[in-house]
């Protein structure tokens, strides 16, 4: 089975019922998870069970901020990182405001050890929890990986938060599941399945967020070499989540989506996708198994000669974003309510 075909097949579990994994993908979950236990428990909690915080206002500019909220597992909080200004979310924040030219107010829903059936919880509070969301980032996966959840359960929870969220006009952007792969401590025949699972719930993940309405942000490949060559400068001291430096390059990466998803990159929304840059068009699951390989591609919904949907089912767009130095954005009408209220994205 290809693994666009395998993709395709999660994510309509997921949104149908049924599937599961079978026996050897049973033993090989429960392999993974005890290995994963056993190096945790050697090397020990040094960060405790919550994120060094950063929730806050970034960018001093004038206007009404923009509202930001991360929701997820502890890579959504920064478990990791030293302090709360090397958080994903403060990356993704302070790169956000000198862009939009408007302050960032920064939130965080997310929990450490969070899995992909809390997003409904989250979800709830981020809309009803103070102001109403612009944008939600969503980063989360890799512990439905290692805690044996059916893909299709964790995929559909994940769909169920972004069409939620999109129906009450808020953008949404999803980091996907990261490539487990990385971490040296599974032994190495399990770390390539690892790796291999990990992959493929990015996959279903990001057909199912196309599906209701957002974009996703591969982040298996964009971090996989560098991490690989890098550890000691790229992981924390757990060796299991990304220090100040990773977290960095996940909020980069993610920043360029989140930008373009509220319209302050003029023409970056919309922009049709460069075949140099390695970008393209094609049915959701193809654009799926590709963006999974090559991490920092965003894939989002599109219309082909005024139809979403091709022979193999919704189209999507695979662009590799790229955020402008501040100076270099040309600054448009921030997007008014109404216009954001939209539940389906064309981008």
């Amino acid at each position: 089975m290809s693994r666009a075909r395998r993709a395709r097949k999660i994510a309509a579990a997921a949104a149908f019922g049924g599937g599961g994994i079978g026996a050897l993908g049973a033993a090989a979950y429960g392999l993974l998870l005890t290995e994963v236990r056993i190096a945790r428990k050697v090397i020990g909690q040094p960060f405790g069970n919550a994120g060094p915080g950063g929730e806050g206002r970034y960018g001093d500019f004038p206007g009404e901020p923009v509202q930001l909220v991360m929701l997820g597992d502890s890579t959504s909080v920064g478990l990791g990182a030293e302090s709360g200004h090397q958080t994903p979310g403060a990356v993704i924040a302070a790169g956000l405001a000198p862009i939009a030219r408007r302050p960032v107010e920064m939130r965080m829903f997310g929990r450490v050890g969070g899995q992909s059936w809390e997003l409904e919880g989250q979800t709830a509070r981020a809309l009803d929890e103070g102001p109403r969301p612009d944008v939600v980032v969503i980063m989360v996966g890799a512990n439905d990986v290692t805690h044996r959840v059916k893909p299709e359960a964790a995929v559909r929870a994940l769909e169920a938060s972004v069409r939620r969220l999109r129906e009450a006009g808020v953008e949404v952007v999803v980091g996907t599941c990261p490539d487990l792969g990385t971490i040296q401590e599974i032994p190495r025949p399990l770390r390539y399945l690892a790796q291999r699972l990990s992959r493929q719930l990015a996959a279903a993940q990001t057909i199912a967020v196309v599906e209701a309405g957002g974009a996703s942000v591969s982040l298996a490949d964009l971090l996989a070499d560098e991490f690989v060559q890098h550890r000691f400068e790229m992981f924390s001291s757990d060796r299991f989540h990304p220090s100040a430096t990773g977290y960095a390059r996940v909020g980069e990466a993610i920043l360029p989506s989140v930008a373009a998803a509220l319209g302050y990159l003029p023409g970056e929304r919309d922009r049709v996708p460069d075949r140099r840059r390695g970008e393209g068009i094609d049915d959701v699951a193809h654009a799926a198994v590709r963006a999974a390989e090559s991490g920092g591609t965003e894939v989002a919904g599109i219309e082909v000669s005024g139809a979403e949907r091709g022979p193999r089912g919704r189209w999507a767009a695979f662009r590799r974003r790229r955020a402008p130095r501040p100076e270099q954005v040309e600054q448009p009408e921030p997007p008014g309510r109404e216009e954001t209220a939209q539940p389906s994205r064309n981008a």
